[in-house]
């Protein structure tokens, strides 16, 4: 019986566990649907004979089952396509020949929670520290991810970051002012086996001086060789002081001993509820440096758009617009429509 067999064999035995608390059990699925539209066609990516498509750029199953008051699992099964909009050389055509949406197992883990400074523990393949208090913040990952979680999609250049992976990790609250996280992980991500020595350490410490405002820094390290680590830093501040609009900042930058540059970048994005539960607006602006010492690399990426609640909170139409800038004069921008259809339930 291969791998995903025996996943899916494993899965089904744990739905059956617990039936007779199934009031203890929740099952969602989360489904992101695409159109794309090129409105500029001379640029970067908008060039060649593609000039608009539909696709589903994300589908995920998931399913908890709170077995007692302090323990409790998850089991996610995930979906995804390669041939997504931010990681695509629509130019070149050079998606792989096989772009069906690839299931994978991206969550098993259990949590066990004490009222200990309201800690609670996951091991497992577990969620990261890395982007789950920015997504929150940003609260639009149907449109598109964090910009750390996308740096890679975007710029092409790893920073070695990921949402999942195997390991273990400690959350916990030491006052309504401070809050904090540690987390020890393989650091070979989740669709990756461990294949060395070497573990991934990883924290952050959550201020939060008063209502509406929120700061977190985060870092983690990981040798990566003899003698050769690698480290990234991040910074997010959350402003929510004005009714109805809230304004966030994140800053990055990653350093690894294996390369002669860092790379770094920063985002700030605002929105605005014109309707609240209705209908809300949204701007983002990213700056990307992949690579400190070519400056022809830097690039920005801009992303506005509405999201409209037209059926409920669990299915949402959200028209966007991408455009991309490049500091290389010989790349011309890119300007992308986008109108994303977003269900949970």
């Amino acid at each position: 019986m291969n791998l995903a067999k025996r996943l899916i064999v494993i899965a089904a035995a744990l739905l059956m566990v617990g039936l007779t608390g199934l009031a203890q059990q929740t099952f969602q699925t989360t489904i992101y649907f695409d159109y794309y539209q090129f409105l500029s066609n001379d640029g970067t990516l908008t060039q060649g004979a593609l000039s608009s498509m539909f696709a589903f750029r994300r589908a995920y199953f998931n399913y908890e089952n709170k077995i007692s008051d302090n323990l409790k699992f998850r089991f996610r099964y995930d979906a995804d396509n390669t041939a997504n909009l931010t990681a695509v050389d629509f130019a070149k055509q050079s998606a792989k020949k096989d772009d069906k949406l690839q299931p994978f197992v991206k969550h098993i883990f259990l949590e066990y929670g004490i009222d200990f400074l309201q800690s609670k523990f996951n091991v497992g393949m577990i969620e990261t520290l890395a982007f789950k208090l920015s997504e929150e913040r940003w609260g639009l990952r149907s449109v598109a991810k964090t910009f750390a979680d996308g740096y890679k999609d975007i710029t092409g250049e790893e920073i070695d970051m990921t949402s999942a992976d195997m390991g273990l990790s400690w959350k916990g609250v030491v006052s309504k002012e401070i809050r904090f996280g540690l987390g020890l992980h393989n650091g070979s991500h989740y669709s990756h086996a461990e294949n060395d020595k070497y573990k991934k350490f990883s924290g952050y410490i959550q201020l939060v001086p008063i209502n509406g405002l929120s700061l977190v820094g985060y870092a983690d390290t990981e040798t990566q060789a003899e003698g050769k680590d690698a480290v990234t830093y991040k910074v997010d501040a959350l402003i929510n002081l004005i009714p109805k609009a809230s304004v966030v900042f994140e800053w990055l930058q990653y350093d690894s001993d294996l390369k002669t540059y860092k790379s770094s970048g920063w985002s700030a994005f605002a929105t605005y509820q014109i309707t609240p539960e209705k209908l809300g607006l949204f701007f983002r602006y990213d700056s990307y440096q992949p690579i400190s010492n070519n400056s022809k690399k830097d690039m920005t990426l801009i992303i506005a758009g509405f999201d409209w609640a037209a059926w409920g909170k669990t299915c949402r139409l959200q028209p966007n617009i991408w455009i991309r800038n490049y500091s290389d004069d010989a790349k011309k921008a890119d300007l992308i429509g986008v109108i994303t259809f977003f269900m949970t339930f």
